[in-house]
C-alpha cells in the first residue's frame, strides 16, 4: 500500500493529539539532487507499527527546513494528515551512534592528557623555585653574627655543606626548569591532538540548534512494516562545474576532465547519500517576463538651454519627459543565462558524505575528447609574444556548462579561467600560455595630422605600422596574426587602407577593419608586414 500527501496540510503551535500511539523515528538524509543554487533533499525512515492508529514523528529535520516545499510519501500503511512544527518540540531521546561516542570519548582522554601534561609542568616549575629559595637560603648563611665566632674547622664544614648544598640545588632547578621546557614544548603536539579530536566529533555532529518536526499519522489494519519518505527543498546547498583541460602538443588530443564542486550548509551531515546534480535552477527565473503597452506623445519642442544653466535637476526633468510610459510595466532582474533553458543532471553512482559547512568537496564526473587544431595567435597591437591556442568542436556529444576551467600543456600548469558554455557541436577554443620564442613587435614609422592646400578647408590624418614577427624556437608554427584598421559609418569621415602583404581575412568574426594574416613560420624565421591608413574629415568636425 502506499499512500502520499501533494501538500503541507497543517502548521500547528500546539502539542500533538495524544489519540494516536507516537513513534518517535530517527530519518536520514537517504537521496540529493543538487542544483546549482538549492537543492532537493530525500529522508527515508523504515518503520515497523502495530495495527490501528499511529502517528510518525520526526524532530530531526533542519531547523531552516523549507515547509512549505515539503512533502511526505509512505509505503505500508494508509497515510493520512502530515503536522509540522518548527519550535515547541515534543522532547527527543538523542541517540549516539558508535562513531559519535568514541569521538566523545577521544577528546576526553585528549583532554585529561593535556591537563595532566600542565599539571606536571606545574609541578616541575615549582620544584625550580623551591631549588632557587633553598640556594638564596644557603647564601645567607654565611652571613649571621655569629660566624665570626666559629673555630676554623667547624668554618670548613659549613662552608663545604654550603656549596655541595648550593650546587646541589642550583642543579635540581637547572634540571626542573629543562624538563619544564620539554614538556611545554609538548604541549604543543597535545593541543593539536586535541583540536584534532574536537574537530572530528564536531564533524559527526555538527549542528547543536533546534530541529523542526513532522508527524504523519498513518493508519494500518494489522502489524505492518513501511517506509516514511520526506522530501523537501534547501537553499542553503549548491553545486559548480570545473574542468581540467589538457593537450598534447604532438598528437592535438585536448582531453576534458570534467568535476563538480558540491557544498552545503544545511546544519547536518550528509552521510552516503545517493547525490545527482542538475542544471536547473528553481531560485531563479521561472517564468517569462510580462510585457506592458507602450504610450508614445508628440508636442512641440522644448526651450533649448544654455548649456551652463542645465544641471542635473534639468538633465533629470528632460529625460523624465523624454521617458515613455512603460514604467507602469513590472521591472524584472534576468537571472544568469549561463543554464536557462538548460535541463542536464549527472548522477554520482558512489554514495557521497558532504559536512555541512566545510569547504567545497570535489566529485569526478568523467573524462571527454576531442582533436583540436593548435595555432599561434599573434596580436602585436597588444602583446610581445604569440600564445598557443587551441581550436576544437564539441563533438562529444554532451554539453560544456560554464565553469572553472584550469589548463595544463601537457604535465605543466598554464592556469585558469572562467569557461563558456559550449553547447554540442559548437565550436571553441582555448589559450595554453604565451610562446616565449615567437616575439612580436608593432612600430608606428609615420603619424602626421595637419590641413590640406593653402585655404584650409579639412583635416587629415596618415598612420603606417610595421609588424615584426620572429621565430626564436626550433620547431615551426602556424601562425594566426591580427590586426586593425579605423573604420567609418560617417560619410564626411573618408578611410583608406592598405596592407602589404594583403591579409588572408578581412571584418574577422564580422569585427570591422579586423584584419588576419595565416602563415607558416619556420625556425628562425623573421617576417614583417604593414600596414597604411589616411582619413580625411571637415575642418570644423574633429576626430574621435
Amino acid at each position: 500500500m502506499r499512500a502520499t500527501v501533494p501538500f503541507l496540510c497543517l502548521v500547528i503551535a500546539m502539542p500533538l493529539g495524544a489519540a494516536a500511539e507516537d513513534i518517535a523515528l530517527t530519518s536520514r538524509v537517504a537521496a540529493v539532487t543538487l542544483y546549482p543554487q538549492g537543492a532537493r533533499v530525500v529522508r527515508e525512515v523504515p518503520f515497523d507499527v502495530p495495527a490501528g492508529q499511529h502517528d510518525l514523528v520526526l524532530v530531526d529535520l533542519p531547523q531552516d527546513t523549507d515547509l512549505a516545499t515539503l512533502r511526505a510519501e509512505v509505503s505500508g500503511a494508509e497515510m493520512g494528515s502530515v503536522t509540522t512544527r518548527r519550535t515547541a518540540q515534543p522532547p527527543r531521546s538523542e541517540t549516539q551512534s558508535a562513531a559519535i561516542e568514541a569521538a566523545r570519548e577521544e577528546v576526553e582522554r585528549r583532554e585529561d592528557a593535556l591537563r595532566a601534561a600542565r599539571a606536571d609542568i606545574a609541578r616541575l616549575r615549582l620544584a625550580v623555585d623551591a631549588a632557587e629559595a633553598q640556594t638564596a637560603f644557603l647564601g645567607q648563611l654565611g652571613q649571621g653574627e655569629g660566624i665570626a665566632a666559629q673555630d676554623v674547622a667547624t668554618l670548613r664544614e659549613m662552608a663545604e655543606m654550603i656549596g655541595q648544598q648550593t650546587l646541589a640545588a642550583r642543579e635540581a632547578a637547572h634540571d626542573a626548569a629543562r624538563a619544564a621546557e620539554i614538556a611545554e614544548r609538548g604541549l604543543e603536539d597535545l593541543e593539536e591532538a586535541l583540536a584534532e579530536a574536537r574537530q572530528a566529533l564536531a564533524a559527526l555532529v555538527p549542528e547543536e540548534e533546534d530541529r523542526a518536526m513532522l508527524a504523519v499519522t498513518i493508519t494500518a489494519a494489522e502489524p505492518s512494516t513501511g517506509t516514511l519518505a520526506v522530501t523537501y527543498q534547501t537553499w542553503n546547498a549548491g553545486w559548480a562545474p570545473v574542468y581540467d583541460m589538457s593537450l598534447a602538443r604532438e598528437t592535438g588530443l585536448l582531453t576534458i576532465e570534467r568535476g563538480a564542486y558540491v557544498r552545503q550548509q544545511t546544519g547536518e551531515n550528509w552521510q552516503d547519500v545517493a547525490l545527482s546534480l542538475s542544471t536547473q535552477r528553481p531560485s531563479g527565473q521561472t517564468r517569462p517576463s510580462e510585457i506592458g503597452p507602450l504610450l508614445r506623445r508628440i508636442g512641440p519642442p522644448e526651450p533649448q538651454l544654455r548649456k551652463e544653466a542645465l544641471g542635473a535637476a534639468m538633465d533629470s526633468m528632460a529625460m523624465s519627459e523624454a521617458a515613455p510610459s512603460w514604467q507602469d510595466a513590472p521591472i524584472v532582474e534576468t537571472a544568469s543565462a549561463e543554464f536557462d533553458g538548460l535541463s542536464v543532471s549527472y548522477d554520482y553512482a558512489p554514495p557521497v558524505s558532504v559536512a555541512s559547512g566545510a569547504d567545497a568537496l570535489r566529485i569526478a564526473l568523467g573524462t571527454l575528447e576531442t582533436e583540436a587544431t593548435i595555432e599561434a595567435r599573434a596580436v602585436p597591437l597588444y602583446d610581445s609574444n604569440a600564445f598557443l591556442m587551441a581550436e576544437f568542436t564539441n563533438d562529444t556529444g554532451e554539453l560544456i556548462l560554464p565553469g572553472e576551467t584550469h589548463f595544463y600543456l601537457g604535465e605543466s600548469y598554464v592556469g585558469q579561467t572562467m569557461g563558456d558554455l559550449i553547447p554540442a557541436g559548437a565550436k571553441s577554443e582555448a589559450s595554453f600560455g604565451p610562446i616565449d620564442g615567437l616575439t612580436l613587435m608593432r612600430t608606428v614609422l609615420d603619424r602626421e595630422e595637419g590641413g590640406s592646400g593653402l585655404i584650409r578647408k579639412s583635416n587629415d590624418l596618415d598612420e603606417t605600422a610595421r609588424i615584426e614577427i620572429e621565430n626564436l624556437t626550433a620547431e615551426a608554427w602556424p601562425v594566426r596574426l591580427l590586426d586593425r584598421v579605423p573604420y567609418s559609418e560617417q560619410e564626411d569621415l573618408q578611410i583608406d587602407w592598405q596592407a602589404e602583404p594583403r591579409p588572408d581575412e578581412v571584418d574577422v568574426e564580422d569585427q570591422t577593419g579586423v584584419l588576419a594574416w595565416d602563415f607558416e613560420m619556420a625556425p628562425g624565421e623573421t617576417r614583417r608586414l604593414r600596414i597604411d591608413y589616411s582619413m580625411q574629415w571637415p575642418e570644423e568636425q574633429e576626430l574621435r
